[in-house]
């Protein structure tokens, strides 16, 4: 199994009060699956990404990837794990306002192991012709293409990916899930998204379905349909 999280715990202090976000949390996905992890604002999605992100640290439990236990990681190994396994894609694309398309890609590139050839990156996103653009001179889903490229060209292991549609139109939605999936049936990343909308969870092999803190149902499809197909 490529993901293993079992009994995962995370709290909070907020001044005098303990908030219990996490309350022993499981899940598996496998090597070169999509997972979605469905659930309303407040539910704990972000943190439980964060903590397979390796962006926070466990509070209980055991989180599993590839092998790795992160909960035993030191600071600077868990840098490692980010640099060299991890491609994060956020709602917002923060992307460097004075630097060209292939200047933002390169500042993940030029840190990578392994790192995929920026041309390469650049059509398999559609933006081949775009590479010497800035980001204000691209739509708002031009700029989620970049932070995807971004994402990728590092080649890692896994994406994951927090609400990436979210600041987007319907139809620029889909064409960013249809590269997504894509780009999951080409190089064989495994994802891991999280949203509200539950439409895109028919695109998944596994769905996580997150409530105050706690997985309450978990799908798994034989069969999964084209992001092309979703209507929401």
């Amino acid at each position: 199994m490529f993901i293993t999280v079992k009994n995962l715990k995370k709290s909070y202090n907020a001044g005098k009060n303990k908030s219990e976000v996490l309350k022993g949390v499981s899940l598996t996905l496998e090597k070169g699956q999509t997972g979605v992890i469905l659930g309303p604002s407040g539910s704990g999605k972000s943190t439980l990404m964060n903590m397979i992100g390796g962006v926070d640290r466990v509070d209980s439990g055991s989180i599993q990837v590839d092998g790795l236990e992160l909960s035993t990681l030191d600071d600077a190994q868990l840098t490692d794990y980010r640099r060299d396994s991890v491609g994060f894609i956020f709602q917002f694309y923060n992307l460097v306002p004075n630097l060209t398309v292939a200047e933002n890609i390169e500042v993940v590139s030029n840190i990578a192991k392994t790192p995929l050839d920026i041309d390469t990156v650049l059509k398999a996103v559609g933006l081949a012709g775009k590479k010497r653009s800035f980001p204000r001179e691209l739509s708002g889903g031009e700029q989620q293409r970049v932070a995807i490229a971004r994402a990728i060209v590092k080649n890692p292991k896994l994406l994951l990916c927090d609400e990436p549609t979210g600041a987007l139109d319907y139809e620029t939605s889909r064409g960013v899930l249809t590269l997504l999936q894509n780009l999951n049936a080409e190089l064989g990343t495994t994802i891991l998204m999280i949203t509200h909308n539950t439409a895109i969870g028919e695109m998944a092999n596994v769905v996580y379905k997150l409530r105050s803190g706690e997985i309450v149902e978990t799908i798994r499809h034989e069969e999964t349909i084209s992001a092309e197909r979703i209507e929401w």
